[in-house]
């Protein structure tokens, strides 16, 4: 690990001054909540397991307070910034306050769901203080687009991470729950209090960690595993041979389909493993 000065991270007065420097207001539209405390990013970065030798990429860096703590730690920084003026401001922090590791820090001035590949060597970890409003489609898009990562951390709203890691049969499970273990095992990794954050949200907000795996072994396509997992999860309370009707044709090609999976007609989305939706989607082809 590099030694950096130790005020080379950013407290709350840097984060307010920054923000009044840029006539930045964090907008709720782009769920901005700005995490202004040191002890927490670092705390991120050691959860995620940085190494000194990882390609780390980061979602919406804000003004930097995470992005400096990976750089701490890592070997490349690659930051993805939809905002404007926040991705004009970055590279200049990082100059003014990490001098000597900001030709290892790379910024792609875009929407994380549009971005199809990164700068430099591939990223082998994702770190990221995720928009509540995107977080769950912004991680499953990363995960798919960039096989190479190996180990993701996100901060997400602790509702999203409690629904993330869930496990067959919790009330909280559902899609998001089996799509995240499609590529990862995933588990909760900590909880993070409101008052590291500027302005602080109403909501708590929980430590999501992701260690890729090799997706089940099936015949079946993502994409067709994925829709039985969208089928099954859209009308919750149905047993699956009534929620999976409109995905097979009919009630009785869903039975049809299930009992070839090995799987009752009777049960319901909550309780399946993502091994067994890729047994029903295997079923139908």
């Amino acid at each position: 690990m590099s030694t950096t000065e130790p005020d080379a991270l950013l407290g709350p007065a840097d984060i307010r001054e920054l923000a009044a420097a840029l006539g930045v207001r964090p907008t709720k539209q782009r769920g901005q909540n700005f995490v202004i405390d040191a002890n927490t990013v670092r705390r991120i970065v050691r959860t995620a397991g940085v190494r000194e030798d990882d390609v780390v990429v980061e979602i919406g860096p804000g003004l930097g307070s995470l992005t400096l703590a990976l750089l701490e730690a890592a070997d490349r920084v690659v930051a993805v910034e939809i905002d404007d003026v926040l991705a004009g401001a970055l590279p200049s922090t990082i100059l003014a306050r990490m001098p000597q590791r900001a030709a290892r820090f790379s910024l792609v001035h875009s929407d994380a769901m549009l971005v199809e590949e990164l700068p430099g060597p591939p990223p082998t970890a994702l770190v990221a203080n995720l928009p509540y409003n995107v977080a769950v489609p912004v991680l499953l898009t990363m995960l798919d687009r960039f096989p190479t990562i190996e180990r993701t951390l996100v901060m997400v709203q602790a509702e999203v991470a409690d629904r993330l890691a869930a496990q067959p049969g919790n009330k909280v499970y559902g899609v998001p729950s089996v799509k995240a273990n499609w590529y990862a095992d995933v588990k909760r990794a900590g909880s993070i209090g409101r008052n590291v954050f500027w302005p602080a949200p109403n909501v708590d907000s929980g430590l999501v960690s992701l260690v890729r795996r090799e997706p089940p072994k099936t015949t079946a396509t993502k994409a067709e595993v994925f829709a039985v997992v969208d089928a099954a999860f859209a009308q919750r309370r149905k047993t699956l041979r009534a929620a999976l009707a409109g995905w097979a044709g009919s009630p009785a090609a869903a039975e049809t389909a299930l009992v070839a999976a090995g799987i009752s007609p009777q049960a319901r989305g909550e309780s399946l493993t993502v091994e067994e939706f890729a047994r029903i989607a295997e079923a139908k082809a």
